[in-house]
């Protein structure tokens, strides 16, 4: 069974900053990363890193500021987004994605909520 596990959210004002996890199992997963939806807009992509090698990608809007990493010696793989000098934009649900290569499926968190106030 497949479980994605998020925790780190939050009420924060501008320039403040936040970490999320992501703690998933059931699979072994190629990559794991981050997508957001604000009210009214469509979901879209944030950060990921690849769980062998730790390469990472990261969205425009939060490169420089966001920082996405791995723990693989934990039993779960296990991904943080700390995210800094957090502004008004980034407010919305933040999900967590996982990938699982072999099947080319995508699992998805419940998404965890993150409002910053200016």
């Amino acid at each position: 069974q497949v479980q994605l596990e998020e925790s780190g959210g939050g009420l924060v004002q501008a320039g403040d900053s936040l970490r999320l996890s992501c703690a998933a199992s059931g699979r072994t997963f190629s990559d794991m990363g981050w997508y957001r939806q604000a009210p009214g807009k469509e979901r879209e992509f944030v950060a990921a890193v690849r769980l062998t090698g730790g390469a990472s990608t990261y969205a425009d809007s939060v490169r420089g500021r966001f920082t996405i990493s791995r723990d693989n010696a934990k039993s779960k793989n296990t991904v943080y987004l700390q995210m800094n000098s957090l502004k008004p934009e980034d407010t919305a649900i933040y999900y967590c994605n996982a990938k699982w290569a072999l099947a080319r499926v995508d699992y998805w968190g419940q998404g965890t909520q993150v409002t910053v106030s200016s």
